[in-house]
């Protein structure tokens, strides 16, 4: 039995994802067992900085934490920022919180967990820049 046979995680994220912090999470968490839906602003397909291409399975308009075990928030530059400037997307990430579930954030996506305003006494790790 996987780790996370029986979870289902949301995987938010825009255009401009750093790729490789998507796919290889989004691949470890799925051969763990866990189903994982890719949120988004805007239904269609999210393109990566590297030009990879992911469909999206649901927007952020339509999901709610209580749908989720868990939330992984890949990073590069762009996609965090644009999710930060997202209400919605804020919002969604802060419940994860609220509801005392697990977050994984990449890179640059804990500037979407500051935006959340659920940093406080935390202890991140994270590139100096």
């Amino acid at each position: 039995m996987s780790v996370l046979n029986g979870k289902k995680i949301a995987l938010l994220s825009a255009n401009g994802f750093e790729d490789s912090e998507l796919l290889q999470p989004l691949e470890a968490v799925k051969d763990a067992g866990a189903v994982v839906e890719i949120i988004s602003a805007e239904a269609g397909k999210i393109t990566g900085k590297n030009e990879s291409n992911v469909s999206v399975d649901k927007t952020v308009d339509e999901v709610s934490a209580t749908d989720y075990d868990g939330l992984l928030l890949p990073g590069g530059v762009l996609n965090p920022d644009i999710m930060r400037q997202n209400k919605t997307a804020v919002a969604f990430v802060k419940d994860f919180f609220e509801q005392h579930k697990p977050v994984a954030a990449i890179c640059h996506a804990p500037w979407l967990l500051v935006e959340a305003d659920v940093v406080g006494e935390r202890t991140l790790t994270s590139w100096p820049g």
